[in-house]
């Protein structure tokens, strides 16, 4: 959250313009995101997200397109993906789970947007599957990197996102456990969590990635909401973490 010029729960470092900020602090933040991966600021790519398992790749006729269709191109998407050097594609979370994924042999990259929604849907297997048909990425050399986002301890979810998860066949003795209700409630004594950073790792795992390519990052959005932008700590009316990769 910090090095930025936005203020509030929306301080310091937010490049999100979907999300409530002020615009004039939005562009400062940008531009100096982009002085410090000195790139143009337009060569910053980030999809409006909609938890949906929308894929858009980002081929070299698409910074010629008009600023208005950009934005349309990138509307409703959930990842992105390139092999063009000097573009810095990303995605948008406060809770969320970002994964970058890298394929150094065939010079690509894609960004990925998993919420408990992208998860159930998959969206981290369907950008893998999309890189192999794009790139020819092998998924045993592919690096990936999954980033800050919501833990175990503070995803408490009701009944029916378990029930979504169980109806997708996820591993649930591996990825759930049940807590104490936060809100204390007497007749539901215990709340459902979800372990999503693991969940994304479970699909990796199951298409080849070796555990040995994958890094977590370890953070815990709710926890560490003073240096990360977190939903449910801060309320929607909050910034949002830029977690991006930008191929050289």
């Amino acid at each position: 959250r910090h090095g930025g010029v936005s203020v509030g729960n929306y301080g310091e470092m937010n490049i999100n313009r979907y999300c409530g900020d002020d615009e004039a602090h939005i562009a400062e933040n940008r531009q100096l995101l982009a002085d410090t991966l000195a790139i143009s600021p337009d060569h910053i790519l980030m999809p409006h997200q909609t938890h949906s398992d929308e894929i858009r790749q980002i081929a070299e006729d698409f910074l010629q397109l008009p600023v208005q269709i950009q934005q349309m191109v990138l509307e409703g998407v959930d990842a992105v993906m390139t092999d063009m050097s000097g573009i810095c594609i990303g995605v948008s979370t406060a809770d969320c789970i970002p994964i970058l994924l890298y394929d150094a042999e065939h010079h690509a990259a894609c960004a990925v947007h998993s919420g408990w929604r992208g998860t159930v849907k998959r969206i981290l297997e369907k950008a893998l599957v999309s890189m192999q048909m794009t790139y020819h990425t092998n998924l045993q050399q592919l690096q990936a990197v999954i980033g800050p986002g919501i833990s175990l301890a503070h995803f408490e979810v009701g009944d029916e996102v378990y029930n979504e998860f169980a109806s997708a066949h996820f591993p649930m003795n591996d990825l759930v456990r049940q807590y104490p209700n936060s809100k204390l409630d007497a007749a539901q004594p215990l709340k459902w969590h979800i372990d999503l950073p693991s969940a994304n790792q479970y699909l990796m795992e199951s298409l080849g990635v070796p555990v040995a390519n994958i890094q977590k990052s370890g953070i815990c959005t709710y926890s560490q909401s003073a240096d990360y932008f977190s939903a449910r700590r801060l309320g929607i009316d909050s910034g949002r973490i830029f977690t991006g990769i930008l191929l050289q």
